[in-house]
């Protein structure tokens, strides 16, 4: 039955870190303006109350990961690095220049790329840059991704310094046949020694990223990789399923055969054993695809039903307005969706017009907050309800006739107003959000837009 259930779901679909996902938003009706007029509705109501979240992309990497999607510039040269810094501080003072006063900042995370790849100096002119014009909250919450190889004492320490207290590295496994296949060869020694220095510094949460359906990935590496994070008691991980996207330009994702990777069945299993093997040591899982100890902040959250996810991530509070600085980010005012060119020297012409570097974006409708609403429901808290008026839409009965087959397969429990997903359903949890997308439902993508959902 699991089997013919993992045939049955294992389709293209999205990842759902909004919505309307990327390719479904409607340009039409977005403007420059617009943008502007809903940043600063979103920071009135907010900011004093709850401040505001940034997320600060680094694009620069050393070496290409193959496994990677995202956007990056490969290169050796750390002459970038100050143009960059300069760029992004240039873009930060044109949006304070709309917010009109000093936003309150909540939670900053700093991903990539590779982040560490930046001088600590660097990183120290950024995050004080950001503070000319902006103020820290009393309960803020800063964090980074460090590449194991490349994170220092020193990056550590003097993060550390500038008011970040959570740190993720990336994993992904430590079997050297999946590290040459993917070209991210990284001995375990390099994320014990990082993780045992982040602990010593005073991290509060230390967080390791690992994959599972990487190429040559055999049940012996899963169980390897997590018996090795075990010894070093992470406070939460990230268990992701490999998204294969050989379509994205400039990805890398075609330096292994398809043959070479894991599917179905195979890819499932290597999933449940993990999934296992985190809960016999502790782990609890408290969203799609993350998994954290009782003492970790998440957890905390998960259990309060404060967990919240947007484009950074899942994280322990909710503001309702992040901007996304840098090549590629993605900005949220809950009202509309920004995202910055993608192209680095587009990037840095545009913002010498003094012109914020955004290309595209989409204002939601009122269908796409109620919609948006449930998936978020769905993603943080395994359950979703359309009680009230302004969870309800109009169709809720086609949605539920779908939900009918997946609680037949016992995914879900529909109940008088909402529904809750099982234990079996919680690795389907993408499939059960997509019977609420409407937008993907009234028009199917003609081209491969979207990795396998299991």
């Amino acid at each position: 039955m699991k089997n013919s259930l993992i045939q049955k779901y294992n389709v293209p679909g999205p990842r759902y870190t909004s919505y309307p996902t990327v390719p479904y938003w409607d340009e039409t009706d977005f403007s420059d303006e617009i943008w502007a007029e809903t940043l600063k509705k979103s920071f009135q109501a907010s900011n004093s109350s709850e401040g505001i979240s940034l997320y600060i992309h680094l694009p620069f990497c050393e070496s290409l990961c193959t496994f990677c999607g995202c956007n990056k510039r490969i290169t050796k040269n750390h002459g970038v690095e100050n143009p960059y810094i300069e760029a992004v501080l240039k873009e930060w003072t044109l949006y304070c220049k709309i917010l009109g006063e000093k936003p309150t900042i909540k939670d900053i995370h700093l991903g990539g790329g590779t982040p560490t790849f930046f001088s600590t100096k660097n990183l120290e002119d950024l995050i004080n840059g950001i503070f000319v014009h902006a103020k820290k909250a009393k309960d803020h919450e800063f964090s980074f991704e460090g590449h194991p190889n490349n994170t220092t004492h020193e990056h550590l320490q003097k993060l550390y310094d500038l008011g970040f207290r959570r740190v993720s590295f990336g994993v992904q496994d430590y079997s050297e046949k999946v590290q040459k296949a993917i070209h991210r060869l990284q001995p375990f020694h390099n994320v014990a020694k990082v993780t045992f220095w982040a602990r010593e510094i005073g991290y509060t949460s230390i967080g390791h990223d690992i994959i599972f359906g990487l190429p040559f990935q055999e049940i012996e590496d899963v169980i390897d990789t997590i018996e090795k994070t075990k010894s070093l008691q992470p406070d939460r991980l990230a268990f992701y399923s490999y998204a294969h996207v050989p379509w994205i330009k400039g990805n890398g994702q075609r330096g292994f055969n398809d043959e070479d990777i894991p599917k179905d069945d195979k890819k499932r299993m290597l999933y449940e054993t993990g999934k296992k093997l985190l809960y016999e040591n502790g782990y609890h899982e408290i969203g799609m695809d993350h998994f954290a100890l009782e003492t970790d902040s998440l957890y905390d959250a998960f259990q309060s039903g404060t967990l919240h996810r947007n484009f950074m991530g899942y994280s322990s509070s909710k503001t309702q307005l992040m901007i996304g600085l840098g090549v590629s980010s993605i900005s949220d005012s809950w009202y509309s969706f920004a995202q910055n060119v993608k192209n680095l020297e587009d990037y840095y012409q545009i913002l010498e017009w003094n012109k914020l570097p955004v290309f595209r974006g989409h204002l939601l409708t009122n269908e796409d907050l109620i919609i948006r609403k449930h998936i978020l429901n769905l993603m943080c808290q395994f359950e979703t309800s359309w009680e009230t008026k302004e969870g309800y839409f109009n169709e809720i009965p086609e949605v539920i006739l779908q939900l009918k087959e997946m609680e037949n397969d016992g995914l879900l429990i529909i109940k008088d107003n909402g529904i809750a997903v099982t234990e079996k359903g919680k690795p389907y949890v993408r499939n059960i959000c997509m019977a609420f997308d409407l937008r993907l439902k009234r028009k199917a993508p003609e081209t491969e837009l979207f990795s396998m959902t299991i």
